[in-house]
């Protein structure tokens, strides 16, 4: 295997990733001032905000999905055992004891086994459950008449904070382990330059050479 700096990271996906953080920073913000956590915004336009911001989000996920499933970069996100444990116990209690992260990042592998697994669980379930429950929320008012209509919208509700509250931790988590190993400003600049140090087989890096040339960085010359 070779290291080289390689662009893992293409525009769409780089916007697309600072748009969704922008976006779901405005829903946490306005949707903790609904429920009474802050009241630093008004409740009527804290409930416009978080309605444009839902729609604005739900059509970058919708272009999103498509773009990983026409580029195949859908894969990214499978997640699989071998590996999994190990990572996991190298967040809780290796990497505060300074020892090497037992997973590399690869060319055709940019996520490690426990942040795939992670996002696929927040794009098959938590993220689907926000959405349908947001939408029934949005659109009380065309199925509220029935005599059940007020214990839906409960569920729908506590639905809908938590897994509002399980992306809040996700963020949470994720912007601290962006401080972790390499530190805050190593682990940001791929995500804002699209380019990043990856393990290369013979094959790959031959591969990008004869026919993507400018998704790698020259090979600095040896002193």
């Amino acid at each position: 295997m070779t290291k080289r700096i390689v662009k893992v990271y293409p525009r769409f996906e780089r916007a697309w990733h600072w748009g969704q953080a922008l976006l779901i920073a405005v829903l946490m913000v306005t949707g903790l001032g609904l429920n009474g956590v802050h009241h630093l915004i008004p409740f009527g336009p804290a409930v416009m905000l978080h309605t444009i911001a839902a729609l604005v989000l739900l059509v970058v996920w919708i272009f999103a999905t498509f773009w990983l499933f026409t580029t195949g970069a859908w894969r990214q996100f499978i997640p699989k055992i071998e590996g999994l444990l190990e990572t996991a116990r190298y967040y809780a209690y290796g990497i505060f004891k300074g020892e090497e992260a037992p997973y590399k990042k690869e060319f055709w592998r940019k996520h490690n086994p426990l942040q795939a697994a992670t996002y696929f669980g927040l794009k098959w379930f938590v993220f689907p459950a926000i959405w349908v429950s947001g939408i029934l929320y949005l659109t009380y008012n065309f199925w509220d008449s029935g005599s059940d209509a007020t214990l839906i919208l409960q569920v729908v509700r506590n639905i809908h904070l938590m897994a509002a509250y399980v992306i809040f931790a996700f963020v949470i988590v994720h912007v601290y382990l962006l401080t972790t190993g390499h530190g805050f400003r190593a682990h940001v600049k791929p995500m804002v330059t699209g380019y990043d140090e990856v393990d290369l087989t013979p094959a790959q890096e031959a591969y990008l050479e004869a026919n993507e040339p400018s998704r790698l960085k020259p090979v600095a010359p040896a002193r």
